[in-house]
């Protein structure tokens, strides 16, 4: 006897079916919220640890590895910080693929290479 699919698979291939579209599309936006990752807590001791590392890489003019978390994704920037603006509450980095500007607020690691 030869089965088709598993028990399981018709079970989901009939709920599916009985679905509206704003339950589907409901969902879809569930699933996308697991992958999201939290926002780490910052203290004052690490956002002053923040502060002194950009500090240290923008006077030696080295390689930095950023790491920013803005909704719900990690973004990681490398490369030299060549301006501090801190009216915009932004820095400047200088990486292999063009300048990015980065928001202060966002930024959640910073290392100097």
């Amino acid at each position: 006897m030869e089965v088709k699919g598993d028990i399981k698979d018709r079970g989901k291939i009939k709920w599916t079916a009985m679905m509206l579209p704003e339950h589907l599309a409901e969902l879809r936006d569930w699933h996308a919220e697991d992958e999201l990752d939290p926002k780490p807590e910052l203290n004052e001791d690490d956002m002053q640890l923040l502060q002194e590392e950009l500090e240290i890489a923008f006077m030696k003019r080295t390689d930095a590895v950023i790491t920013t978390w803005r909704a719900g994704k990690k973004d990681t920037y490398i490369g030299k910080i060549v301006r501090l603006d801190p009216a915009q509450q932004t820095i400047s980095v200088d990486g292999p693929f063009g300048k990015d500007y980065i928001l202060v607020g966002d930024i959640i690691n910073v290392r100097t290479i």
